[in-house]
């Protein structure tokens, strides 16, 4: 609950008075914002001070207001109006009052790969032990991170936020935001590289994490990534698969239903998530919980448990095929860690890789789709790729191929497909490669066209 006195500790220029407690803050107007506090927030297409009667309408009781924007006179109802230089910085601001006042544990995560699902994994072993508030989708950046911070209840007494970034200087910014006690890298990959040029570039940016880091701050990482592997200043937990680390993964099993793994050769885990780098993002979960004191019974309770954050390796069953949908991005590390999967499982089903486009990788684009083409083993029994940089991804001649320029033709192809099948999806986000799924599950994948 946010109060008038947290408002004035970013601005003095007030009009009217507030005399109840805000429950929450909001920017979109499309949403209820029953006694919540307003940020118009401006963009490169859109202000969101045009909407301000849609907002009151929608239950505003609060607004910040950007001072070189008019205030309209015609409005009969106002809400509380707090005067600010920018809304997005106020917003930034008010999001670390309102953390120092609630004052929880706070884990960041971020990664090139599998910070989602590390902080799905993280949220649910912890919940079970602790009042745990956490990112909701993919609110990870300069706006949605001081959105999570601010609509977290006052009880809260961990916060789990994911922090993600496409150039230099976005992770300090969030990481002064959030001040984490703990802050976690999952790995470095390729993703932004279109940006950021080399993967030093992107691991530096990733360890900007560390500059909002707490005194007595821990930081748990990826010690199989060179990159990585350094002197800190700081309390580490290194995370891997190498004896040399304080939470070594082994004898790891790699089901349709989901993976099994050991730490240290102790307690066995068994995780809803499918594929060995899962293993490595549920031990940094393990590795937090040991940090706060969770036991390894409460930890599985929370493995059992887990809500998944859509488009994650979700794995669903439509007539006589296996669908696995890990759409939601894609870099070359998580494509190649997807085709490791699909090889690997034993299935009495046709393996049907679907694999589209990567974004941001810059001149490299062409070599990238290449390689993971290369990587494609005769493990998998058809490979179909769709975009414009995916007709790169081409394997040997032993692997039938179908390469399509459209969605369109993609999902045709799909619905002619009789032979049970496993199909698992991969591209970056702007292919959208979640519709062609949809448009599977339309047709129930039930037409048998003898493919």
């Amino acid at each position: 609950m946010i109060k008038d006195s947290d408002l004035k500790k970013i601005t003095t220029d007030v009009e009217g008075g507030l005399n109840q407690e805000l429950k929450g803050v909001g920017t979109d107007t499309r949403q209820d914002l029953t006694n919540q506090l307003y940020v118009p927030l401006i963009g490169d297409h859109f202000n969101g001070h045009d909407f301000i009667e849609v907002a009151i309408a929608q239950g505003a009781l609060a607004v910040f207001w950007q001072k070189d924007h008019p205030f309209p006179e015609h409005l009969t109802t106002k809400p509380v109006i707090y005067y600010v230089d920018d809304t997005l910085e106020a917003l930034q601001q008010l999001a670390k009052v309102y953390r120092d006042k609630v004052d929880p544990k706070v884990i960041g995560i971020t990664g090139s790969n599998g910070k989602t699902s590390t902080k799905d994994l993280v949220a649910s072993v912890l919940k079970a032990s602790f009042r745990t508030h956490v990112t909701k989708g993919n609110f990870n950046n300069h706006i949605g991170l001081p959105l999570t911070i601010l609509n977290m209840p006052a009880t809260t007494e961990i916060l789990v936020l994911e922090m993600g970034m496409s150039a230099k200087g976005e992770i300090e910014v969030l990481s002064n935001l959030a001040r984490p006690d703990i802050a976690v890298i999952t790995n470095i990959g390729e993703s932004h590289i279109e940006f950021l040029k080399t993967k030093m570039g992107i691991s530096e940016a990733k360890l900007e994490i560390l500059t909002g880091l707490t005194k007595g701050g821990v930081f748990v990482y990826d010690g199989d990534e060179p990159l990585l592997n350094k002197n800190y200043a700081v309390k580490t937990i290194r995370v891997g698969f190498e004896e040399r680390h304080d939470y070594r993964i082994e004898a790891v099993v790699v089901t349709s239903d989901g993976t099994s793994f050991q730490l240290n050769h102790q307690t066995p885990f068994n995780i809803p998530l499918v594929g060995k780098h899962h293993a490595k993002n549920a031990s940094y979960a393990v590795a937090i919980a040991h940090h706060l004191g969770v036991s390894d019974a409460a930890i599985q309770a929370g493995f059992d448990n887990m809500i998944k954050t859509g488009m994650r390796f979700e794995v669903t069953s439509k007539g006589p095929h296996q669908v696995i949908n890990d759409a939601y991005n894609a870099s070359p590390t998580s494509m190649c860690g997807l085709i490791d999967i699909v090889s690997d499982l034993e299935t009495t089903k046709q393996k049907v890789l679907i694999l589209g486009d990567m974004y941001e990788l810059g001149e490299k684009t062409e070599d990238y789709h290449r390689m993971v083409g290369a990587y494609v083993t005769d493990k998998v029994d058809l490979l179909l790729t769709v975009g414009e940089a995916a007709r790169h991804i081409k394997t040997n001649e032993q692997i039938k191929h179908h390469h399509f320029e459209t969605r369109a033709a993609l999902s045709t192809y799909l619905n002619q497909l009789s032979k049970p099948s496993l199909l698992a999806f991969k591209a970056s986000r702007g292919m959208q490669l979640e519709k062609v799924i949809e448009q599977l599950t339309m047709n129930d994948l039930t037409n048998h066209g003898g493919l």
